[in-house]
């Protein structure tokens, strides 16, 4: 009989061996090695200061555990090494050879309110020329270098290359509670001065985090996280969410966006704060961490010694529509194991929660079971396509997630311990979740009409030290 434990824990999902996860950081490929940094509290469920576990792998799913590369050390950092972002700059180590540059947030917190008063937000930057070590920390802009209208929530610096000179955007909330981003430009990447602001037409949510710019087929998309948008019943269903602006002129063009034009990345329970970046091959890939901040439904039952784990990388490219589409990186198929047919009649079992599930040519309405538990359905009639859990063990408080669709042509399921991602015609749509099984064996059950359906065993192995 499988423990609990071992059957939540992912193979090829991105998970802390102890403690905690959330926002994925600094991710880069430098030197041919990707790095994927992200927010940990080793301490967790002791409440501790959050900075920087590291990830490193040649592949995408192969991955080195670094441990803690970026923690609480300077004043300007004493409550916490928050969210940012990677710069690789071509030439720039003293050898002549490429220079990492590592940008986050500072936290420091003192009595007040924390949002208008009892908090500094310091954007802070390391460098290496190895990926591994790191250099003294720098201090590059403070409180008094934002707009004077902010409260003290400014943080997730992103910064990027652009033109031959560099650009960095930041999540900022208004004394108005209206979320914006502040742009700066600098010549070094160092030196930074306030180039303007990207707003809304009307107030979208009090508060963008994690603010990114995707750059495709010859527009730019804004990312960001608003917090503080009202659910509705097909759309905003999580407590915060996490999407994109189209752009009609460049980035740097922008200085207000149609709240109307807004695109969720995520339909799931479990996605927030995605970062992208651009390997050496040129794929758009994103990551996301597989959580949501505030919720009301837990990701470590039973005493799990962790807590969280991050979506596989997925490739970002552009429909016809011009709109975004996601889909794992190919690399993920090299997990494939021995395959079988997921019969309409009888569906399919897998020997454990590790599987890869396609779905191909599908006609009408549909139900996919996973054990019975987590349930994924599509009428024609109300064009809706459910996610929904069916017993509140596995869910853990989650419980529907309901997303319009005008016709279900392709699935794909991704099934790793705890982690589920569902992929909607090819990208078009990502629902993300966790899930904690209690069988064994994963039983795949399935109603409707398709003209292929088959399920593969997924390789892959934690992290290694």
């Amino acid at each position: 009989m499988t423990s609990a434990h071992e059957r939540w824990t992912p193979r090829f999902h991105l998970a802390p061996r102890r403690g905690w996860l959330n926002d994925p950081n600094g991710l880069c490929q430098f030197h041919g090695t990707y790095h994927v940094f992200y927010q940990a509290d080793p301490t967790w469920p002791t409440p501790g200061k959050r900075g920087w576990g590291h990830f490193a792998s040649r592949d995408l799913v192969r991955w080195e555990d670094l441990g803690e590369a970026i923690m609480p050390s300077i004043p300007e950092d004493a409550d916490g090494a928050y969210s940012g972002s990677a710069l690789v700059v071509a030439g720039g180590a003293p050898d002549g050879g490429d220079l990492l540059r590592l940008y986050y947030t500072g936290n420091v917190k003192y009595e007040g309110d924390h949002v208008h008063t009892g908090r500094d937000a310091n954007q802070i930057m390391v460098t290496s020329e190895d990926g591994v070590s790191f250099s003294e920390k720098e201090v590059l802009l403070r409180p008094g270098d934002y707009p004077a209208d902010l409260t003290r929530h400014v943080r997730d610096p992103k910064v990027w290359e652009q033109g031959g000179r560099y650009y960095m955007a930041l999540g900022a909330r208004r004394a108005d509670d209206a979320g914006n981003v502040i742009l700066y430009e600098s010549a070094d990447a160092v030196a930074w001065a306030c180039r303007g602001r990207i707003e809304s037409a009307h107030p979208f949510g009090y508060m963008w985090e994690c603010p990114s710019v995707i750059s495709l087929g010859g527009r730019d998309y804004l990312v960001v996280c608003p917090q503080g948008l009202p659910s509705e019943p097909t759309r905003w269903q999580n407590l915060y969410q996490a999407g994109y602006f189209p752009l009609p002129q460049g980035v740097l063009e922008t200085t207000q966006v149609d709240e109307a034009t807004f695109v969720e990345l995520d339909w799931g329970f479990d996605f927030y704060a995605p970062q992208t970046f651009t390997d050496e091959g040129g794929r758009c890939i994103l990551i996301g961490w597989m959580g949501i901040p505030d919720a009301d439904y837990t990701s470590a039952p039973d005493g799990l010694a962790w807590c969280h784990c991050l979506t596989v990388p997925r490739e970002v490219t552009v429909g016809a529509d011009g709109l975004l589409r996601q889909w794992p990186v190919t690399e993920i198929d090299g997990l494939r194991g021995f395959a079988q047919p997921v019969s309409p009649a009888v569906g399919a079992i897998l020997p454990h929660h590790h599987a890869d599930i396609e779905l191909a040519g599908i006609e009408g309405d549909l139900e996919l079971g996973l054990d019975g538990r987590l349930g994924l359905s599509f009428s024609a009639d109300d064009g809706l396509l459910r996610m929904a859990f069916r017993d509140e063990g596995a869910a853990c408080g989650r419980t529907e997630r309901l997303m319009p669709l005008e016709r279900l042509r392709e699935l794909r399921v991704l099934v790793d311990g705890s982690a589920v991602e569902i992929y909607v015609n090819h990208g078009e749509a990502v629902l993300s979740t966790r899930w904690f099984p209690t069988a064994d064996t994963l039983l795949v059950t399935l109603h409707a009409t398709c003209e292929r359906a088959r399920s593969w065993e997924m390789g892959g192995e934690a992290p290694s030290a």
